[in-house]
């Protein structure tokens, strides 16, 4: 997937998504709950890997239900899957039914008010009725959910799917896990004639309890290890690629970057790579992330500025001008990747910036 050096494409970076690393993690997933439907969750712009390319990937190996944050970016996702089922997860805003119909969007219902607003159109599209089990974010509490059950608003409002969200899947043994699924079984037992949903991607991965009939995975999908602390089953789905501007040597005691927060020890070689932090590498891995050279790990030295980051390579003797470092893939996964700079992969994935060269490939 290296290809040619990103640079005499315009820019120093080079993005590769494998949609048939992506579609093969679909499959894996579903292959977990062979009984339920796997749907795929596509916000954020695929997770920063371009809803345009993902989308159609995902359709053509058979995922039929979508789920999306925003009613825009349900709206560009009806563009691409004229047929799909597409559920907006952040709800109904005040005045935006009419929208929702003309692009037959499905809102996640999460309150009373979103409730009784969707229902008061005639002949309501179908949508979802959103249930708090624990995450104190969005929906209905257990008991003002139980309480509807019966309630004639909920055939008008066309609710066709009842479901929850996991605070916990990533920890299975954290009780919370337990919790919520025994309340959702009460939530699922009370409107019989819906369908379920409470499986994220970690959730995909906890016990039967958690599966129902439609599993929502997202982060999974494009590579994130569903279950942290485990061999990762999914495949690895996105990379990235910096070209090196600019090698050079420094002495023992001189320094590097902004603020001069790297100092040399001894003498050191450094070389610059063409990314920044306006390219969505983020700059919290200054000083503790780290990069492959002819596979070789090269930690970041200084501060990451908007446009560029400086290796040590001194153990590195494949490092060059117009050579490539790799800064996601092979052994860093996009999980090791946040880690080093101190946060998740999914900020690490949906904080892809728009200027790199991005390449799909199946």
């Amino acid at each position: 997937m290296n290809g040619d050096n990103p640079a005499s494409s315009g820019h120093g970076a080079r993005l590769t998504v494998d949609l048939a690393a992506l579609t093969a993690n679909w499959r894996i997933l579903a292959a977990c709950a062979p009984e339920a439907e796997c749907g795929a969750v596509v916000k954020a712009d695929a997770y920063g890997c371009g809803l345009a390319a993902v989308a159609p990937a995902l359709w053509r190996a058979g995922c039929r239900t979508f789920f999306v944050a925003h009613l825009s970016e349900g709206v560009a996702a009806r563009k691409i899957l004229p047929e799909a089922v597409i559920y907006v997860l952040n709800g109904l805003p005040p005045g935006s039914v009419e929208a929702f119909r003309a692009y037959d969007l499905r809102p996640v219902l999460g309150d009373r008010d979103e409730l009784l607003e969707w229902a008061a159109t005639d002949g309501a599209s179908p949508a979802a009725l959103h249930v708090d089990t624990g995450m104190n974010r969005l929906g209905l509490p257990v008991a003002e959910a139980l309480a509807l059950a019966g309630d004639p608003v909920i055939a008008r409002a066309g609710i066709d799917l009842v479901m929850s969200h996991l605070v916990s899947a990533e920890a299975p043994d954290d009780a919370l896990n337990a919790r919520q699924a025994a309340d959702f079984a009460r939530i699922r037992a009370a409107f019989p004639g819906l369908r379920a949903s409470l499986a994220n991607s970690s959730g995909t991965c906890l016990v039967e309890a958690a599966r129902h009939d439609l599993l929502r995975p997202g982060y999974s999908l494009f590579g994130g290890n569903p279950e942290p602390g485990r061999a990762n089953p999914t495949r690895p789905v996105v990379r990235l690629e910096a070209t090196i501007l600019q090698v050079r040597d420094v002495a023992a005691g001189e320094t590097c970057g902004y603020n001069a927060r790297w100092q040399a020890p001894t003498y050191r070689r450094l070389a610059t790579l063409s990314l920044g932090y306006a390219d969505g590498y983020p700059r919290s891995a200054s000083n503790s992330g780290h990069a492959l050279v002819g596979g070789v790990a090269c930690p970041i030295a200084g501060l990451i500025s908007m446009d560029l980051i400086i290796l040590d390579v001194t153990g590195a003797p494949q490092a060059r001008r117009g050579g490539t470092a790799t800064l996601i893939g092979d052994e860093l996964d996009i999980d090791t990747v946040g880690r080093a700079a101190g946060t998740i992969g999914y900020e690490i994935l949906t904080g892809l910036g728009s200027r790199y060269v991005r390449s799909y490939v199946e």
